[in-house]
């Protein structure tokens, strides 16, 4: 009977357990070294004489470090030897080439060293991206070496030769040492895993891959602007400490950081460009990198190229990896819904979603940091995947068909869903689209797609017409008004072309909506003219009427008032003549508020109660609101205050049901007009705040500066001075902005009103009203300049400078 095999005993407290690897003094004859033949059975302690070791390997970081502040805090958290216990001391940092891992890396390792946690470091480049990257056993070659073995006495590769490294690390920790392994330049766990230490010891690893499973990992980003200018400044000056251009070319700095979109190793190339050149000036060459096409070319000094360094990743794809890389880059906007890509593809969405997944892991592409299952491409990384996509293209007409195919599938998502989602913003009784639930879902999807929307629209004149008319609706709920504005243009660009005559006064009519919300109002004017005659040549009522119905808001804001109502009676008419309740309702609301600023108020409030029946009638919930609230406002003339005040609070409820905070932001304001009549200036004070607060939330500046101007009114009127001279010197600024003269002209004759109540110089007090008149004036509202022109004139005191 053999003998019985004996229980090891656990090691001694503080010294590494038996683990069968352990070679400690170990002799290993015939090894590879010295020739062919058996390694002995028997091992026996075998003492060497001391070998130099090469333990202090660790770089210093480059002059020009910079920034990195949260990273250096994380990496120094991982190897703090106060960490929780159990917890290895090993950080895997990841991140696309030219990021600054290593560099980080280094700077970390340094101020570890200073902390006293680590006696030395241990540094191999595992060339992971290379045409023949490192293999483990080389790896472990080299810092065996590092370690002081000698050549002949190295185990084969394998299992031998990790457990000497381990014993090594052991050995090293006995003796009081506390090694930092840097493992540069990964790009597989297979490189990695035979060398992370045994112990205290602590290690640092980098890879454009992420590698999980080893240590804590972090995905170093680009850095921030400021920290990019400062690193292209200690980059020049690195070169010339006299080299003053990035202090006295501020605007050009932040621009060429721009142009190399923060990534350290493109700042660095330009920095050494620019030594080249030291006449060069930042601003032309932040135009040389500006150029979309010659970006990457620009980001080459000779010895270092961000294309080579992107030509190493795309290298280490499988073909499909590749081809999905080069098919991202044809999304005309900033990010991507799977989706999208799932349409740009043609592919299963499992399939794609594996294929996503592994672009991240490789960091050629980005998870959107707050949006699941959406993913983002760096502008530089974009541009080399438009190259490398046109490089495909130019092999021949199948390849080149092929892309045009993807991009007609990508796009013909967008508009497909964008229709889809646009029907959630129709008036009731139209069919609603099962693609979204409800406005909700659909306006969420609009938010997370509206730059790629824009950017598609652009891309052919179909896709023009469809987002054109597709986008209108929530853009404007949104109160993008800019966005709208070319949207819209494009819409009528491209329905001129295409010949659709019908859709093209359609298209007319839209675009005179967004030139009246931007208070350009001779073109808005123009614009639903036009849509007013085309429709009448085409024949299409319904067309006209909402033409007839634009030009009435267009009349109203120029304070033409009966045409105004004139042109909404018509669009009432025609709206009854075509059974279109909700025209109707529209139209009735418009007539309400000719009617109140014509001081008939009588008819305006039987206006608004006839449009607010209708509304209700279809289920228009919008519509019903902005008819209690023109109640409120006429019903508040009327000095009906209580009723106004319901009224005006049962719109705002409206409002806040659906989202509209623009329509929120009406109500508070008209509130805070009925409470200030009742003399509660402490809550019409409030009320004008909430109102200020949502409009400035929905970017309406036209509506803010309304609010201060009442905020400087409820302020005076509590004797609060100071700040009701703040409010009105705000809501007049931004109200000539905004180049509302009527309203301008109101807004300097509060403000004289409260500079003569804090007691300001009559000069102060004389000028206000000479801009209440000179603001009324250019409003043609000549009466309203008079008035003003004469407390002016009552300003001026006898024997005054003025008056003499």
């Amino acid at each position: 009977m053999g003998a019985k095999n004996k229980r090891k005993k656990p090691g001694k407290p503080g010294k590494p357990a038996g683990n069968g690897n352990d070679f400690r003094g170990a002799e290993f004859r015939n090894s590879q070294v010295l020739g062919q033949g058996t390694m002995a059975v028997k091992t026996y302690v075998q003492q060497y004489a001391p070998v130099p070791t090469a333990t202090d390997a660790l770089p210093e970081p480059p002059s020009d470090f910079t920034g990195r502040e949260e990273d250096l805090a994380f990496v120094l958290g991982v190897l703090d030897p106060q960490r929780p216990q159990g917890v290895p001391a090993v950080a895997v940092l990841s991140g696309w080439g030219g990021v600054g891992k290593t560099t980080l890396v280094r700077a970390a390792g340094h101020a570890a060293q200073k902390n006293g946690w680590f006696t030395g470091a241990l540094v191999v480049d595992l060339r992971g991206y290379d045409a023949h990257p490192a293999q483990a056993e080389d790896a472990l070659e080299a810092l065996l070496r590092s370690l002081g073995v000698r050549p002949e006495n190295l185990p084969p590769p394998g299992a031998g030769r990790e457990g000497l490294y381990r014993s090594q690390l052991n050995a090293r920790q006995e003796n009081g040492e506390r090694l930092l392994v840097v493992a540069d330049n990964a790009s597989a766990l297979a490189q990695v895993r035979p060398l992370l230490p045994p112990g205290h010891h602590g290690m640092l690893v980098t890879s454009r891959h992420s590698l999980p499973g080893l240590g804590r990992m972090r995905t170093v980003n680009r850095l921030q602007p400021e920290e990019a200018v400062a690193l292209l400044d200690a980059a020049l000056k690195g070169n010339d400490p006299d080299d003053r251009r990035v202090e006295e070319e501020a605007d050009a700095a932040e621009r060429v950081a721009l142009a190399c979109g923060y990534l350290p190793l493109a700042l660095q190339i330009t920095a050494a460009l620019l030594a080249q050149d030291p006449d060069q000036p930042l601003e032309e060459r932040a135009e040389a990198l500006g150029r979309p096409d010659g970006v990457l070319d620009g980001l080459n000094d000779g010895e270092r190229s961000l294309r080579a360094t992107f030509d190493q990743s795309l290298d280490r794809l499988t073909p499909q990896e590749q081809d999905l890389f080069r098919l991202l880059s044809l999304n005309p906007g900033p990010d991507m819904a799977t989706a999208a890509v799932v349409a740009l593809a043609d592919q299963p969405q499992p399939a794609v979603e594996r294929l996503l997944g592994r672009l991240a892991a490789t960091h050629l592409i980005e998870r959107h940091p707050t949006v699941r299952g959406r993913w983002q491409m760096h502008d530089l990384l974009r541009a080399y995947a438009q190259e490398q996509a046109q490089a495909v293209t130019e092999r021949g007409r199948a390849p080149r068909r092929r892309y045009e195919q993807a991009c007609e599938r990508l796009i013909g998502h967008y508009v497909r869903d964008a229709v889809a989602a646009d029907t959630h913003f129709q008036p009731p009784g139209k069919v609603r689209a099962s693609r979204f639930a409800d406005r909700g879902e659909a306006l969420v999807w609009f938010d997370a797609e509206r730059e790629n929307l824009i950017a598609a629209a652009h891309t052919s004149l179909q896709a023009g017409a469809d987002l054109g008319f597709a986008l209108g609706r929530y853009l404007s709920w949104r109160h993008r008004l800019q966005d709208l504005l070319v949207i819209r243009s494009l819409g009528l660009d491209a329905t001129k072309v295409l010949g659709e005559t019908a859709n093209e006064a359609g298209a007319w009519y839209n675009l005179g909506e967004v030139l009246r919300d931007l208070r350009r109002f001779d073109e808005a004017l123009a614009a639903h003219e036009t849509a007013r005659d085309l429709s009448q040549r085409t024949g299409v009522t319904a067309h006209e009427a909402n033409a007839w119905n634009g030009l009435g808001a267009v009349f109203g804001d120029l304070r033409r008032f009966d045409e105004a109502l004139a042109a909404h009676e018509t669009a009432r008419d025609l709206f009854q003549g075509l059974g279109d309740i909700n025209g109707m309702a529209k139209a009735g609301n418009n007539i309400g508020v000719d009617l109140r600023e014509l001081r008939r108020f009588d008819e305006a409030l039987a206006a608004h109660e006839a449009a607010r029946d209708l509304a209700q009638r279809v289920g228009d919930t919008s519509d019903v609101a902005h008819a209690w609230d023109g109640l409120g406002s006429v019903l508040r003339e009327l000095r009906r205050f209580g009723e106004a005040m319901a009224a005006i609070e049962t719109a705002r409820d409206l409002f806040r049901g659906i989202g509209d905070t623009i329509g929120v932001a009406a109500a508070w304001n008209n509130l805070g007009l009925v409470m200030s009549q009742l003399r509660r200036f402490d809550d019409s004070l409030a009320a004008h705040e909430t109102a200020r607060d949502s409009f400035q939330r929905a970017s309406s500046t036209h509506g803010e500066a309304i609010a201060w101007n009442n905020i400087g009114v409820a302020c005076r009127s509590l004797e609060q001075l100071d700040a009701a001279v703040t409010a009105g010197q705000k809501a007049a600024a931004m109200l000539v902005a905004a180049q509302d003269w009527f309203r301008t002209g109101e807004a300097w004759g509060e403000l004289a009103v409260t500079l003569a109540a804090s007691g300001a110089d009559l000069g102060k007090v004389r000028a206000a009203w000479g801009e209440s008149a000179a603001a009324y004036e250019r409003a043609d509202a000549r009466e309203e300049a008079a008035v003003s022109r004469a407390k002016a004139a009552e300003t001026e005191e006898p024997g005054s400078p003025a008056a003499e």
